[in-house]
């Protein structure tokens, strides 16, 4: 007689990824019979799934923290918040794309399966502590975004982006793995919760958590793993650029902080290191954006830079989490990422006869041409700034104040000085919009779609909305301090040989 243990399965954690995913196949499906360049069945079944993601999601807001599924799902604060980032991130996207990708004459219908199905790696990034289920989000994530990278099929530009993507992704996931593997040679677990509770074979676990950082420091943007970052946006679809900014460093930049608190044995090797490189992340990218004509590039750049603002957030909290909670990086990434994607929206409109220009030029005349994407992208890019009545000032002054708490004050004064460095560039392109010149403003812009017109509306209230309501705003969005709950009423069951 042989005894095992059928553990109970709490299936509204999973609940949200299960839809997600399903979304996905079930928008491939309709992808098959749809007709030609007409994708609008395949955003309405997607966005009534991400929507049906989002309501499970928010449901669960205030519910016990669990593990379940013999711990391979985490369901928590910080983990639902991120997930919800996500999930809307990439309805965001889908708003404004289709018409996007019509201009492009590339209205491919595998451009909305591959995206829902990397959001689902996303989700499963952030909802675990499973090594093994991390890398299989990350996996799911990453392979998506390759696809995606490379959609504009035709493009010398995108085909050399999608695989440079690809070749420089696969070498940070395999470095990903082998500190995966080195951690359960040193401990024999693949859970972070108890890799954190074993000191066996310090070595070994410092030389892992060396190897995880440079795989999440890729994905996150972080110096110097960056380089990346301006060459595959510039290349990419502007969809899938502002995919890559948002959906793709909510992953990298929430899975460290669920990893990092518990590898606090090893704390005194990897906090001296992110430090110095969260330093270097901001300055890299606010002074390299300065010298950029490309406006993807530029936000390519800046995305980099804000990375860096997010690990200053991220540290504050790992060096005093009694006083600094995660509440700033939360919010500042739900900021950050509307702000993107806003930004990403109005630079759809540079499509002209099919081709993209997304040169500074191709922007000048939008304030005659169209006031409401020119006054749009104004607000966008003054919140990416951190000007006052914007969540993005309030964003990165509950940071400061948090790296102040944290006696962290080099990295505030870093932030502060990067702060005042982007504004060169950001007011560069705001220039762009304001231009008055015949010749270059003649040629006709991007159609304006209720899509866009409705993603820039969506963005400006959350924008403006952030910072008025930003209180209620970070309780909602901040982690509390949870324990989580063993799901596993054990059924003990025999069978007979």
């Amino acid at each position: 007689m042989n005894n095992y243990v059928i553990p109970t399965i709490d299936w509204t954690a999973a609940m949200p990824v299960i839809v997600v995913f399903l979304t996905g196949i079930a928008a491939l499906l309709v992808e098959m019979f749809r007709p030609r360049q007409n994708n609008n069945v395949i955003v309405g079944i997607s966005l009534t799934g991400l929507a049906v993601a989002a309501y499970l999601l928010a449901s669960q807001v205030g519910m016990p923290a669990i593990d379940t599924f013999a711990g391979m799902i985490r369901r928590d604060h910080l983990g639902l918040m991120l997930q919800l980032l996500m999930v809307v991130a990439c309805g965001l996207t889908f708003l404004f794309g289709e018409n996007y990708l019509r201009e492009r004459r590339m209205a491919y219908g595998e451009f909305y399966p591959l995206a829902i199905w990397s959001t689902a790696g996303g989700m499963i990034m952030v909802g675990t502590d499973h090594l093994l289920m991390i890398f299989i989000g990350l996996e799911v994530l990453s392979i998506s975004l390759y696809c995606m990278a490379g959609l504009a099929r035709e493009e010398q530009r995108s085909a050399e982006s999608a695989l440079k993507y690809f070749l420089l992704g696969s070498l940070a996931s395999a470095f990903l793995l082998y500190g995966i593997a080195f951690f359960y040679g040193a401990t024999g677990t693949l859970s972070l919760t108890q890799i954190g509770m074993n000191g066996a074979q310090m070595n070994m676990q410092i030389l892992a958590t060396a190897f995880v950082l440079i795989g999440l420091g890729f994905k996150a943007s972080l110096f110097p793993f960056h380089m990346w970052t301006p060459d595959v946006y510039q290349g990419a679809p502007t969809n899938v650029s502002a995919f890559l900014a948002t959906v793709s460093k909510i992953a990298a930049l929430g899975l460290m902080a669920r990893m990092l608190p518990v590898l606090g044995q090893t704390q005194d090797f990897w906090f001296p290191v992110l430090f110095w490189l969260s330093m270097l992340t901001m300055t890299v990218g606010n002074v390299s954006a300065i010298g950029q004509t490309d406006l993807k590039r530029m936000l390519g750049f800046s995305s980099i830079a804000h990375a860096g603002y997010v690990m200053v957030a991220l540290l504050a909290h790992l060096k005093n989490p009694k006083v600094v909670s995660l509440d700033a990086m939360v919010f500042y990434l739900a900021v950050y990422s509307v702000a993107t994607i806003g930004a990403f929206a109005v630079l759809t409109l540079a499509v002209r006869n099919a081709q993209e220009d997304a040169r500074a030029s191709a922007l000048h005349g939008l304030w005659k041409r169209n006031r409401f994407a020119a006054g749009a992208f104004i607000v966008f890019l003054i919140s990416l700034i951190g000007i006052p009545f914007t969540g993005g000032f309030l964003g990165k002054l509950l940071i400061f104040q948090g790296a102040l708490q944290a006696d962290l004050l080099p990295l505030a004064i870093v932030l502060g000085v990067n702060s005042a460095i982007s504004v060169a560039y950001y007011l560069f392109m705001a220039k762009a919009v304001f231009v008055d010149d015949e010749e270059l403003t003649g040629a006709r812009v991007g159609q304006t779609s209720g899509g866009l017109k409705l993603t820039c509306v969506v963005c400006a209230a959350a924008v403006f909305g952030s910072w008025f309501f930003g209180s209620t705003l970070q309780s909602l969005l901040g982690a509390p301090n949870e324990a989580a709950v063993k799901v596993e009423r054990p059924v003990v069951a025999q069978t007979q040989r």
